[in-house]
């Protein structure tokens, strides 16, 4: 492989001003994941310091082996929804290391509403099933909730996405032989006493544990009997008479410890072996993304530069460089994985969308993993385009990603706009993990051009009605909340909050979240049955 020459002058005044516009993103990203990690009001904090509770974050830390990485799911879920302070939609939830074994684990925060689990959080723990089931990993359940946030049960109960989902995977995902385990640290009520019910290990902590259908208050206007939580659905009577609970815990540090014992007793379990090479560092700064990448996403600049500073020795094998250019394609390693790249350099042409077909192809053959990096307003528009078929070339690259069977990982770096956004694998073609950047914008189009076409069809509709043009204005009562709408909607964190995307990264960290994340999916095998193609209309 060749190594990527850059072209970057990082002593530019260019250069410094993108460099010092990213790194004001990346602090104010920093800023956010600190708020949302520690911002928590003291009587929560001695609500759990006084009933022998620890931070959910001492959890984790007993949980997970000691100096190893953390990759965290939706940190930023529920930013700025419901009162403001849902903070990670009321959960951690991520990918870390227990007993030198890749596991999943969802955590509830009892210092977040008690644990009360809101409509986002909801969609939060289906992401981290879907991840567990994809990637086959273990999944560990620390739990500790009050149930659902009641005034919003239309939006937690019913439906096909929302809370009876929860069991449904879970049954799943135990058809799968996927293991599950359960940590019952608090309260564990309703439906959510399903969840350790359908696990395969159950820990459950003495005092501060209760597993139950319905709680004391329930219980009292239902039967009229009093009873506390503790005798209701306790660690005595689930581990020594119902049977629910397996594992008896003193604590919450012994809960950790037991459930460290459990993971290191399961079968092991083999990667997909990829042919690796050893993993080296790119040659050049990966902070260095910082100046490469324009203020203005309208800006261009070339793709390359970026790969130079994600993968392995800076090293691209490019595919069809002279073909395409729009689109760069080619081969590389990223901590010693192998991987196909497809980076954005402008507007899709049929000629790079038969190109990115022809190249998934050969990956999803070769059963190298796909990464997509996405930088893009869309598929070129105008009669000559759709006159040589732009409309069928690009149905060509949309049916390669739907249907390569190979794990696909999506960073979003600028714009994913339109159609674009579903040609570089966006959240609706199941890409493992899909990242973005804080500069990402997110629409069907760009506020600007999305005001400009409702200025054009009204004044299209007054000239059929034999009315005058829009006034300056009519056009400016038009134009300024759907621009202002767009900025808003397309924004990274409003993303985040709806999970649209796994989280929001330092661009700097863009290769070692790559590598964790490639890193989980091989626990899974790398193709199932379904192998091959639909139709592609020639």
């Amino acid at each position: 492989m060749e190594v990527i020459e850059t072209k970057i002058d990082t002593g530019s005044e260019e250069y410094k001003k993108n460099f010092n516009s990213m790194k004001a993103l990346v602090d104010d990203l920093r800023a956010e994941l600190k708020k949302a990690r520690d911002d928590r009001s003291e009587k929560a904090r001695k609500r759990i310091e006084e009933v022998g509770k620890l931070p959910v974050q001492k959890r984790l830390d007993l949980l997970l082996d000691k100096n190893t990485p953390f990759l965290e799911i939706g940190a930023l879920a529920a930013k700025d929804m419901y009162d403001g302070k849902v903070y990670g939609a009321g959960s951690i939830a991520g990918i870390g290391i227990v007993e030198g074994r890749e596991i999943f684990v969802h955590a509830n925060d009892p210092m977040i509403k008690g644990g009360t689990i809101y409509p986002m959080g909801v969609k939060k723990s289906l992401r981290s099933q879907r991840i567990v089931m994809e990637n086959r990993l273990p999944m560990i359940y620390l739990i500790d909730s009050g149930g659902a946030f009641l005034p919003l049960q239309s939006e937690i109960f019913p439906d096909y996405d929302d809370g009876g989902r929860v069991f449904y995977n879970q049954a799943m995902t135990s058809k799968m032989g996927i293991p599950q385990i359960a940590s019952v640290m608090g309260l564990c009520t309703a439906g959510g006493a399903y969840i350790p019910a359908m696990s395969d290990d159950v820990v459950h902590v003495k005092g501060t544990g209760a597993i139950f259908l319905g709680g004391p208050p329930l219980v009292l206007a239902a039967t009229g009997e009093e009873v506390t939580a503790d005798e209701l659905g306790g660690a005595e009577l689930h581990c020594m008479e119902s049977g629910v609970s397996d594992y008896y815990a003193e604590d919450d540090a012994h809960a950790m410890a037991i459930v460290r014992s459990i993971v290191k007793n399961l079968p092991e379990n083999k990667k997909y072996p990829l042919s690796m090479k050893d993993p080296d560092p790119p040659l050049y700064d990966p902070a260095e993304i910082y100046g490469i990448v324009s203020r203005d996403l309208k800006t261009p600049y070339d793709v390359r530069e970026v790969i130079a500073r994600i993968v392995d020795r800076s090293e691209f094998l490019e595919f069809k460089e002279l073909y395409g250019p729009t689109l760069v394609c080619g081969w590389a390693y990223i901590h010693g994985y192998p991987v196909g790249i497809l980076g954005n350099n402008g507007i899709l042409f049929s000629n790079s969308a038969l190109k990115a077909t022809q190249f998934i192809q050969l990956c999803d053959k070769r059963k190298i993993p796909l990464v997509f990096l996405q930088n893009i307003n869309g598929y070129i528009i105008g009669r000559e385009y759709e006159r040589i078929g732009i409309t069928k070339d690009g149905h060509k690259m949309v049916n390669a990603v739907s249907t390569a069977t190979v794990p696909k990982f999506t960073v979003i770096i600028g714009a994913s706009f339109g159609a674009g956004n579903y040609g570089m694998c966006g959240r609706a073609y199941s890409p493992r993990f899909l990242w973005n950047w804080p500069n990402a914008e997110i629409g069907v189009m760009g506020g600007e051009q999305a005001a400009d076409v409702l200025v054009t069809v009204k004044n299209d509709q007054n000239k059929r009605l034999g009315l005058p043009p829009l006034t300056d204005d009519e056009v400016k009562a038009i134009k300024v909340p759907i621009i202002a709408a767009a900025k808003k909607e397309g924004d990274a964190y409003y993303s985040t909050a709806n999970l649209w995307d796994d989280g929001i990264i330092d661009p700097a960290s863009t290769r070692d979240v790559l590598g964790l994340s490639i890193s989980a999916a091989l626990n899974a095998p790398i193709r199932d049955d379904a192998y091959g193609y639909g139709i592609f209309r020639m």
